[in-house]
Parts: structure tokens; C-alpha cells; sequence
């Protein structure tokens, strides 16, 4: 009989992923994982899978999680254009305040494994998707109201928004400066426009 466990694995997830997200993947040891989460190498090989497959739970949460904030953020009761800015306007004021200049974890360990690991590469594939249809249905939503010319290619500007955020958040890794990070934005919702 299977001892039950005696941690909260989205807990675990929730570490794990910080630890990746701070170190990158390959600077994260077996070792860093089971010290930050407080499970043994036993436990983590038993729940789940390696070192590797945590990381793919962990940019698996990370997505969930962004693609909830994207969702609520395009619910609120504001023209498609005005709810963007808003969420490009908070995802600013955290770069700017220190939070956000760790970047966007899945822009992160695209830019570490992608090139490397073909399971990884299609696990930040699936992540992008999955946050591109979340703009996608927000956008079609507003094409329905008329808000987005009825002949806008909204998969596309879905995958532009995407794509700016992604950039957006690089550049702030690099240049948290305001004025350009709010000029980048400012071009990127020009996509919306009629």
C-alpha cells in the first residue's frame, strides 16, 4: 500500500516553478528543487516524473494561471481597446516596480530550451496557444460588438498581442524604463484600431 503523500503538490509546482523562473532550468539542480520544496528526490521522481516534467507542470500552471488573469482582465466592462491597455498598462507598472523584470516564465524557458528540447519547445508552444486563444476569444467577443472591424483577422492580432507582451517583457528585463516600455505598448494597440 502507497503511502499518501504528505505535501501539497501544486505547492510543490508553485516552488518549483520560482526556482526555475529565478535560476533557469539548467542552473536549478535536483538538489536546489528538493531544498526549496522540502521533498525528497524519491518524492519528486514519484509525483512527478523528474526534473523535466516538473518543469513542463510548472509552465503548465504558469499558463493556466496568466490565461485566468487574461480572461478577467478582458471581462471587465471596457472596450477591447481600453481593457488591453489596462492589462499592458499593469503588466508596465510591475516591470517598472522591480516584480515584473524576471520576465514572462514560458518567454523564459523558450528562450533557455526551446532550441534544445523538442518536448519542452512544444509544451511553450501549447502555453502561447493556449494564452493567444484566450485574446482571441476577448477579441472576437469585441468584433461581435463591433468594436473590431468585421474584417479584422483577429487570430492574428491575437498572436501580435502575444508576441508584443512577450517583447514587452524582454525588453524589461533589460531597459525598465516607463517612456519606452509605454511607447511599445502604445504601437502594439494600434492593432486595434478601426
Amino acid at each position: 500500500m502507497a503511502r499518501p503523500r504528505e505535501f501539497d503538490a501544486d505547492v510543490v509546482v508553485d516552488k518549483a516553478m520560482h526556482a526555475f523562473w529565478t535560476m533557469g532550468y539548467k542552473a536549478t539542480s535536483v538538489d536546489e528543487i528538493c531544498a526549496v520544496t522540502g521533498i525528497s528526490r524519491s518524492s519528486l521522481y514519484a509525483a512527478y516524473g523528474g526534473k523535466r516534467a516538473l518543469l513542463h507542470r510548472a509552465l503548465a500552471r504558469y499558463e493556466a494561471q496568466a490565461v485566468l488573469r487574461i480572461s478577467a482582465a478582458m471581462a471587465k466592462p471596457l472596450p477591447i481597446r481600453e481593457a488591453i491597455a489596462v492589462f499592458v498598462g499593469e503588466l508596465i507598472n510591475s516591470i517598472v516596480a522591480g516584480p515584473g523584470r524576471a520576465g514572462c516564465f514560458i518567454g523564459n524557458c523558450a528562450a533557455e530550451l526551446a532550441g534544445q528540447d523538442r518536448a519542452t519547445a512544444a509544451r511553450v508552444r501549447q502555453s502561447l496557444a493556449n494564452i493567444e486563444a484566450a485574446f482571441g476569444n476577448a477579441l472576437a467577443r469585441s468584433q461581435a460588438r463591433g468594436e473590431i472591424a468585421v474584417t479584422a483577422d483577429i487570430e492574428s492580432m491575437a498572436r501580435f498581442l502575444v508576441a508584443g507582451i512577450q517583447g514587452l517583457r524582454l525588453v524589461g528585463k533589460a531597459n525598465p524604463d516607463r517612456a519606452a516600455l509605454t511607447d511599445i505598448a502604445a504601437v502594439m494597440l494600434r492593432c486595434l484600431d478601426r
